[in-house]
């Protein structure tokens, strides 16, 4: 009889498992809580326009393009990935435009406009960080750390690239232009890490990008999530939408299926949960184990959330980047008061998403389709009125920003608007804190110190995304399904 193993939570990394699971000939079946795949990659249709949740960078094809190649399939007969360039438009206070890519003249152009002499730094960066992805995504990216040795014997690697270190602090060792600095260590926060505190080891980003490109799937990202589900419902797999997971069943110390809130009990050889770390062991585990690892993952340091504001206006704007990052008046203080202190920000540094730039189809014709997403401390350090007022208020600020900044007549050319909150993570998504991406990134929770692929006493209960090695981030969380699906597939 085949194997079965229960998926709960239908995100990037949630598929990507049960696509590898279905591949190998484990009958295999995705239990989701909301009414729509993605999890993070969520999406949304209104008065036309598509708006995407989230994750909207993609790097590293190569992690995609494998979950079809598993049973002889193209990804492209399912999904459309169509090139960025440039990968970001980064813009400060001063007018400065900078405009990042994986075009060599181009860039160094572009570095030489801030600071000739950085030139030749960034040329020494890229050596590092060329290291670092060698030793730390493609040695390391996809294989589970289960026991302390592991870590020792990458320990040599980590030291000889002073993991130690920050991404911000590892930049500035190589380039002098506060502006190039920022340029090369904002990356972190795209999967939740502190720049100033990030392991440098992070640094590797740039060599994702760099050799792989950014990409866009046409129709949005969650027409990737669509593409996922379509080859997963091809090989044999069952997706169960809207009925969420209340309990993960045991007996003894095996798990032995779940139970939704339909009602509906799934029995199952394995399961594995791509949900909230915290919330699948603090709420969902029907065993002793759930509690004393919550109460371990309490202790912990979580990534912050995020406001985002997602709006369609009339008319076509040509001259804004796809992906653009506004840099506020501060960063390392804008960075404690997100990280540290807790504190609401009046200033912002905004990353704004132009889909329509290189998809005219994600809003109606003779219009554009953005969000504006602002980095916000997770709801254990700040709290706010983030259903009432201030969250309407906050939401115009953003607005206001950046109609400053990048898009002149904005409110007076919107057509519509909705914005996303730390509270709406939290309730949609059972994320820990309002967290928008687990387990913040530093040196002393990843690898072995970050949850771990499979649990150490339930030993047929697994875990996988963005809490999980190596992180969040689309490779992240891809990868960290490749290597539990490794970890279930050697069980049987």
């Amino acid at each position: 009889m085949m194997k079965k193993a229960i998926v709960i939570g239908a995100g990037f990394g949630g598929l990507a498992l049960a696509i590898r699971l279905q591949s190998a000939g484990v009958a295999t079946t995705v239990v989701e809580a909301r009414d729509k795949p993605g999890g993070r990659a969520y999406h949304w249709q209104k008065d036309g326009f598509t708006f995407d949740a989230g994750p909207t960078v993609i790097t590293d094809p190569p992690c995609l393009h494998e979950l079809w190649a598993l049973s002889g399939h193209d990804m492209a007969a399912d999904v459309d990935l169509v090139p960025v360039m440039p990968f970001y438009r980064l813009n400060w206070p001063d007018g400065t435009n900078f405009d990042y890519s994986n075009d060599e003249a181009a860039l160094a152009a572009e570095i030489a406009k801030l600071n000739p002499a950085d030139v030749a730094g960034y040329e020494k960066f890229l050596t590092y960080s060329k290291g670092v992805y060698e030793q730390g995504y493609v040695k390391l990216g996809s294989v589970a750390f289960l026991d302390f040795a592991a870590m020792i014997k990458a320990a040599p690697a980590l030291m000889k690239y002073q993991a130690w270190r920050s991404v911000y602090s590892i930049v500035s060792s190589y380039v002098e232009d506060e502006r190039l600095r920022q340029a090369l260590s904002f990356h972190t926060l795209l999967v939740g890490g502190n720049p100033m505190t990030t392991s440098s080891i992070y640094a590797l980003i740039h060599t994702i990008e760099k050799d792989g490109g950014v990409w866009f799937a046409r129709g949005g990202t969650n027409a990737l999530v669509s593409g996922m589900v379509r080859l997963f419902e091809r090989l044999g797999g069952t997706l169960r939408l809207g009925d969420p997971v209340t309990k993960i069943e045991t007996a003894g110390d095996r798990a032995t299926g779940v139970v939704t809130a339909s009602g509906w009990h799934g029995a199952a050889d394995m399961v594995a949960t791509n949900g909230d770390l915290m919330h699948s062991y603090r709420d969902l585990l029907g065993h002793k184990r759930g509690a004393k690892v919550a109460k371990s993952l309490a202790r912990k340091r979580w990534s912050p959330s995020l406001f985002v504001v997602h709006f369609g206006v009339k008319g076509d704007y040509p001259d804004i980047a796809h992906h653009s990052i506004i840099f506020g008046p501060r960063y390392k203080g804008l960075l404690d008061d997100i990280y540290k202190n807790g504190v609401v920000p009046e200033d912002f540094s905004l990353y704004l998403h132009h889909p329509s730039a290189t998809d005219p189809g994600m809003a109606p014709p003779g219009h554009a389709s953005f969000y504006a997403l602002a980095p916000v401390a997770h709801l254990g350090k700040a709290q706010a009125d983030w259903d009432g007022a201030f969250g309407r208020q906050f939401a115009d600020a953003i607005l206001a920003e950046v109609e400053a900044r990048v898009l002149p007549g904005l409110r007076d050319n919107l057509v519509t608007s909705l914005h996303y909150t730390p509270a709406d993570f939290g309730r949609d998504l059972s994320a820990h804190l309002g967290s928008a991406f687990s387990l913040e990134p530093v040196l002393w929770q990843s690898a072995w110190f970050r949850a771990h692929n499979r649990d150490d006493v339930i030993d047929n209960l697994y875990f996988v995304g963005a809490g999980t090695h190596p992180g969040a981030g689309i490779p992240g969380v891809v990868g960290s399904a490749k290597a539990t699906a490794a970890l279930m597939l050697e069980s049987l």
